[in-house]
Formats: structure tokens, C-alpha cells, sequence
């Protein structure tokens, strides 16, 4: 195992990296429940959804530990799942074997720049500075995404955002999260953040948020597997429609976008955590990480699960400790097991996580002192990915405001030789995707 796994060469061992998969798999297992919600809205059944998303995360997160050896853990991925309920199922002719096909196809074309080594390329192109501002902006987003599910930020109409209710229960819980987290930490318990977890858990029964399984075992149904090649009520594969569909393919690019950069991002910030990141902001070895998780997409759209790709709360399993595949690898079999069991995992409620996240978010923040605020060239464009990716709730779009912006302004500076040609490339493709989405 060791020999394997280069566990002791990484500092890490069984234990360790079997507790931070767990970390990771509670960190992400709202997915189980939230996934299927959605795709149910796009007419696949409640249980066929369930098995989708279980199956088809545990099999990529294997794959991922396997032939990446890191601590990367891959689902459904939300937003792009709203994607394929509400709008590309409708688009489709609310056909969701189309919509799912069009995951497919996305999959397979992202899969193919790969392997051609235009994904890494690019990601080698990007100035050191906006990479450490990634890692900026996706630690602040980690950390709303934690703050959000545990209710201690809010929509608000007048404000956008606002403070929760401090007297609700879902707030209490993930205060306690935090707490509990934070004091862990401290006082260097190991596994502070799966800790917090379980504590918030246990505080959640009194609470009435965390409440007992209805049931323990359930069923899998695999009638949504082999989406793209199912055939609607006229005979007509989902794949044939996408391919003959120009609205549906201009949707295949779109999400191509999507998933080429939210996935550097989220590479990057496990890294950071792994310790796998370099000096100059690049990511150890990853060209395994893009193709397994290119591929994953593919496999998302084949097995209907909507894109699988790999998950941002993975960084907390990072964070505690894990380095190698073999935490990856842990998260995939509880992935399948929940296929299994997914009422019992049902119980752990999306705030429970609040700490961990929040925590996660706090150590990525390190990045700032990194960055030369004082050149307009560095810093600005900085600023627009580190404000942009939280403010947007997108990875891809902050980004996206970063690359424009650092081009805008080395134009404006006289330092446009800075620009990088496959800088450009990928500045002109967000130029394009903007006007598209």
C-alpha cells in the first residue's frame, strides 16, 4: 500500500488518508440527495437518478485515485445539473436523453483537448499572479458555499445577501460547525475537520435538524444508463438530435468552457491544500487529474448523472491530510455503498459541513501575500478573479473576468507582449462564451 500510494514519501498513512476521505465524502454527500432532486425535474426516475449519481461519482472518484494518486474526489457538479434540468432537457424537446447527450459530447471533446495537450497548455499560459488569485477567489467561494448551506447567509432582495436568522436551527448548527471546527483545530486534534462534522451532527438531533433514516437500504435502478443512445417517443437517439441540433452543440461549447476551467481551478486549490502545487502556481503532475476528469464528464452524460467532474470540497479532505490517491479511493466506495444506503446518508444535513468548508476557505486565503498588489497588471486582474468567482458563483466566470481583464489592461500598459499566444486562445474563447451564455 505504501509502496503504492507513496504514503510515506508524502507524509501521510492508511489512517490518515482513510480519515480525510470521509471528510471529503460528508464534505460532498449532499450531492446524493440534491442531484437527483434536479434531474428528477428533467423526467428521469427518483431512483435511476440516485444510482446515476452514486455509482457513477464512486467509479470516476475510484479512477481518479487510481491513476492520478491524489486526493481528488469527482460528482455531479452542481450548476451545470440546474443546466440539464431546467433549460438543455427543455432545448431539447424535453427529451433529458438529449440533454444528457449533450454532457456526453461535451465530455468527449474536452477529453479529446486533453490528450492533444491543449488544456494543459493553456494552464501553463496563465500568469503566476492570477493563478494564486484562483486560489484566493475559490477559497472565498468555498467558504460561501459553506456559509449558504448552513443558512448563515441569506438572499435578500434589497441587499442581495444578507444574515440569516440567528435563532434558527440550521443556523445554530453551523455555527456549531464552525466552532467546533476552529477549536479542533486549535488544540491539533487530528481530523478537526471531520470532527467538526460529526459534533454538528450529534448537535443537530437536539436541534431537530438531524433527524433519523427513513429506512436503511434502497434500491438502484440503471434505466438511465446509456442516456445518449436511449431513443425518445419518435425513435430519435439523444445523440443524433445533439449532433443535428446547432442550439444544442452552441450549449456543448458552452459547458466545454464551463468544465475546462472550473476544474483548473478546483485542481489548484486541492493542490494547495495537498501539497502537490509548485512555487510558480503549478499543479504536480496533471495530466492524469484533466484526463480522468475530462473523462468523467463524458461518463456523467453516458450514465445520466448530468457532468461529473471534480469536486472543490475535496480541498477539505486535502486539509485534512490527505495526499494521496488512496483518500480518493476511500470517497469512491462510500460513494457506491450509499447507492446502498443513501437514506442513512440522508441524514447528514448540508450544514453539518458548514465548518469545514468555511475552514478550507480560510487556509486558501494564505495566497493573497503572493500577489504584487502594487502592479496594475498583477493586482487588478487579481482583484477581478479573486471578487469575480464568489460575486458570480462561478468558477468559470471569475476566471473569465481575470483573463479579460489582465489582457484590457497589458494593452492599456504597453506590456501586451506579456500576453501569452494560448493566453489569447483562452481569452477570446471567454470572449465568445460570454456573448453565448
Amino acid at each position: 500500500m505504501d509502496n503504492i500510494f507513496k504514503l510515506t514519501e508524502r507524509g501521510s498513512n492508511v489512517s490518515t488518508e482513510a480519515r480525510a476521505g470521509l471528510t471529503t465524502f460528508l464534505a460532498m454527500a449532499y450531492i446524493i440527495a440534491v442531484n437527483p432532486s434536479l434531474l428528477v425535474a428533467a423526467g428521469i426516475p427518483m431512483v435511476a437518478a440516485v444510482t446515476a449519481t452514486c455509482l457513477g461519482a464512486g467509479i470516476m472518484t475510484i479512477l481518479m485515485g487510481v491513476f492520478s494518486n491524489r486526493p481528488l474526489a469527482c460528482a455531479s457538479g452542481m450548476g451545470v445539473n440546474a443546466i440539464v434540468a431546467f433549460t438543455l432537457t427543455a432545448a431539447a424537446g424535453n427529451d433529458w436523453h438529449a440533454a444528457n447527450a449533450v454532457i456526453f459530447v461535451e465530455g468527449i471533446a474536452i477529453l479529446l483537448l486533453v490528450l492533444c495537450g491543449l488544456r494543459e497548455a493553456i494552464m501553463d499560459a496563465i500568469p503566476v499572479s492570477l493563478r494564486h488569485a484562483i486560489s484566493v477567489g475559490l477559497g472565498l467561494f468555498i467558504a460561501m458555499i459553506g456559509l449558504k448551506n448552513g443558512g448563515v447567509i441569506v438572499a435578500n432582495e434589497a441587499t442581495m445577501v444578507a444574515l440569516g436568522n440567528v435563532s434558527d436551527p440550521i443556523f445554530i448548527m453551523a455555527l456549531i460547525s464552525i466552532i467546533a471546527t476552529v477549536s479542533l483545530y486549535a488544540f491539533k486534534v487530528p481530523g478537526a475537520l471531520l470532527g467538526g462534522i460529526i459534533i454538528s451532527v450529534l448537535a443537530g438531533i437536539p436541534l431537530g435538524v438531524t433527524h433519523m433514516p427513513e429506512g436503511l437500504v434502497s434500491g438502484l435502478d440503471f434505466s438511465s444508463f446509456g442516456a445518449p443512445f436511449l431513443t425518445d417517443e419518435a425513435g430519435t437517439m439523444g445523440i443524433v438530435k445533439v449532433l443535428t441540433n446547432p442550439t444544442l452543440i452552441v450549449f456543448a461549447f458552452s459547458l466545454m468552457m464551463s468544465d475546462f476551467f472550473d476544474t483548473m481551478g478546483t485542481a489548484m486549490a486541492v493542490a494547495k491544500q495537498g501539497d502537490f502545487l509548485t512555487e510558480d502556481g503549478n499543479v504536480k503532475d496533471i495530466k492524469p487529474i484533466l484526463i480522468v476528469d475530462s473523462a468523467a464528464a463524458a461518463v456523467g452524460g453516458f450514465v445520466g448523472a448530468s457532468s461529473i467532474t471534480t469536486f472543490i470540497e475535496s480541498s477539505s479532505g486535502a486539509a485534512d491530510g490527505g495526499r494521496s490517491g488512496l483518500s480518493s479511493i476511500v470517497v469512491g466506495i462510500l460513494f457506491i455503498l450509499a447507492a446502498f444506503f443513501s437514506p442513512l446518508i440522508a441524514v447528514i444535513h448540508s450544514a453539518a459541513t458548514c465548518g469545514a468548508l468555511v475552514f478550507v476557505g480560510f487556509l486558501m486565503m494564505s495566497e493573497v501575500h503572493d500577489i504584487d498588489w502594487s502592479d496594475l497588471l498583477e493586482g487588478f486582474p487579481a482583484f477581478a478573479i479573486a471578487a469575480g468567482i464568489p460575486f458570480t458563483y462561478s468558477i468559470s466566470d471569475g476566471i473569465g473576468f481575470g483573463f479579460l481583464s489582465f489582457v484590457l489592461v497589458a494593452s492599456l500598459t504597453g506590456q501586451i507582449k506579456r500576453v501569452k499566444p494560448l493566453m489569447w486562445v483562452a481569452t477570446l474563447a471567454f470572449l465568445v462564451y460570454f456573448l453565448i451564455v
